[in-house]
């Protein structure tokens, strides 16, 4: 590939090269064991870099979350490379290994057993991404690409010095021992320092509000596949640092602070939607959806219950489908018009009548029509925020009535706006752009209609991420709550119950108990709770 000019050659190559991984984690998919909360298909090689003390492995393994977002990234790569067939015409075997370095960098960043892996693969997506959007993107694609380096590099920086002062202070760089172990003696200023050092870093990748401002300028300059790409695939490895990292790595900060992440999630679901209604190019208008969607996804996540874990693990799934077929769709019609402004793409239901049956459907997932995936994920989510934050969960409920604005009036504009003269001799969707949509829209149904097997597939992650941030987790993970004197006067650690995945990814207890001393005083009162997570006598306190 790296030798050849042939664009045949090249495109098959690419093509064979982003199809089987995807083939290799269906494969998987149906060898994952859900019952098993431990990291699967574990391969470590020990020893690949030792300097003093430091001994890096490679070491990667999957757990249900990680499979999924692996399933998900590979399915839209392959997809992506179908799209270049007629998006990229230049430089073309400099794209498609700029492509392959960037999946395998995501695919690196879900598998990762070490953080010395996790960061090396996190850097290594920054670089072909930047050269994607710099070269083969709009007339002010370079303005956009320094601007992603520039917010990319500084999230880095501060994610480095915080895994260097950790493995300073605990000696360990494996995450599952991290997780897992006793939380380290570090002084409150230091391990402020690291936790907003590492929040800073996922939070610019998600992105949340206000350090979103590259997002809009780099999808509206990006060519479709960088757009598919960043939007579908790369948005995801921020919300997947904070439950890998974030939450099991610093539990109480994580507890104390989501009052004011929430709210940063608050006002980027509500000024996402806002700011939409008022584009004109079709591209930022999805990018501001994404902001809103993303926004929602970490709302559910911080609410630390069931269905706000499960809720917004399962809508990153959604939205990278939804906004993956959204911006190949609006890749489809750059090709055919040659820009993104929405005033010269109406009309498509009487010009490209199928294109717009898919826009549609496109479109209604988005929104959160009952029948598609995103449905389901936005009511776990605000269903669990209900339970966390009455008052957030109904600011995130006008999100919905907010997108609902935004999304049926682009739909109007591009389906029966007026219809527009660049588009009367091109034809309907060809048979590569239907190879290309129908795995998406099978997707959004499936999810949509029958979401059991993602859920049961994500069960254990929601579990272990729920355990590792109750009040009995980090009570078992504090080293001085361990130690007793036995009858001769020594110093001696008592047996913790906590010290694997496996361990921590047994049925959470109710909510009250599970953040006794970290709920929100706006939670939803224990005694008019339902299901599992309420005892039948309820909660006394909330009944006084």
């Amino acid at each position: 590939m790296f030798l050849s000019n042939k664009v045949y050659w090249l495109r098959f190559i690419a093509g064979s090269f982003t199809l089987v991984p995807f083939l290799i984690i269906v494969g998987l998919y149906f060898q994952y064991d859900s019952s098993n909360s431990a990291l699967q298909f574990v391969d470590r090689i020990w020893g690949i870099v030792v300097s003093g003390n430091l001994r890096v492995d490679y070491h990667i393994g999957l757990d249900g979350f990680s499979l999924l977002l692996c399933g998900m990234s590979s399915l839209l790569f392959f997809l992506s490379t179908l799209a270049t067939w007629t998006s990229i015409t230049t430089r073309i075997r400099e794209f498609y290994i700029y492509l392959m370095i960037v999946e395998m960098s995501v695919h690196g960043v879900f598998l990762s057993g070490n953080l010395v892996l996790f960061y090396i693969f996190w850097e290594a997506m920054v670089s072909p991404m930047v050269l994607m959007v710099g070269i083969w993107g709009e007339d002010q694609r370079v303005k956009a690409a320094i601007k992603y380096l520039i917010f990319s590099f500084t999230g880095s920086v501060l994610m480095l010095a915080g895994i260097l002062i950790l493995y300073f202070k605990t000696g360990t760089i494996v995450i599952e021992e991290l997780s897992t172990g006793l939380l380290p003696e570090i002084p409150k200023n230091i391990r402020l320092f690291i936790f907003f050092a590492f929040v800073l870093a996922f939070a610019i990748k998600v992105p949340l509000f206000p350090l979103h401002t590259w997002m809009p300028d780099v999808h509206s300059q990006a060519p479709t596949v960088g757009s598919v790409d960043l939007s579908g695939i790369l948005l995801k490895i921020g919300l997947y640092g904070f439950v890998r990292l974030a939450i099991p790595l610093f539990p109480e900060e994580m507890l104390e602070y989501r009052e004011l992440l929430g709210g940063l999630c608050i006002a980027g679901i509500i000024y996402g939607a806002v700011i939409a209604m008022a584009q004109e190019n079709s591209k930022r208008v999805v990018a501001f959806s994404s902001l809103s969607h993303m926004s929602f996804c970490m709302l559910g996540i911080l609410s630390f219950t069931e269905e706000g874990m499960a809720g917004g693990m399962l809508q990153m799934l959604n939205h990278g489908f939804t906004a993956g077929m959204l911006f190949f769709m609006l890749g489809m019609l750059h090709e055919r018009i040659g820009n993104n402004d929405i005033a010269k793409a109406g009309g498509l239901s009487k010009l490209l009548p199928v294109f717009s049956v898919f826009f549609a459907i496109a479109i209604f997932s988005s929104l959160g029509v009952p029948g598609t995936n995103s449905f389901i994920g936005e009511f776990l989510i605000i269903l669990g925020s209900i339970k966390a934050n009455v008052v957030y969960g109904a600011l995130a409920a006008t999100g919905v009535v907010f997108a609902a604005g935004y999304l049926l009036l682009f739909a109007k504009r591009m389906i029966f706006g007026e219809p527009s003269k660049n588009l009367i001799e091109h034809h309907d969707l060809s048979l590569k752009e239907w190879i290309i949509l129908i795995p998406t829209v099978a997707m959004i149904f499936w999810i949509g209609i029958y979401p059991k097997p993602f859920l049961k597939v994500l069960e254990p992650s929601v579990k272990v991420a729920l355990n590792s941030a109750s009040a009995k987790t980090i009570q078992d993970r504090t080293a001085s709550s361990f130690k007793e004197t036995d009858l001769n006067g020594k110093t001696v650690d008592n047996a913790r119950k906590y010290i694997s995945y496996r361990s921590l990814g047994e049925e959470p207890g109710r909510y009250e108990e599970r953040l006794k001393g970290f709920q929100s005083k706006y939670a939803l009162p224990g005694s008019i709770r339902k299901g599992k997570e309420t005892t039948p006598e309820g909660d006394e306190e909330a009944l006084k």
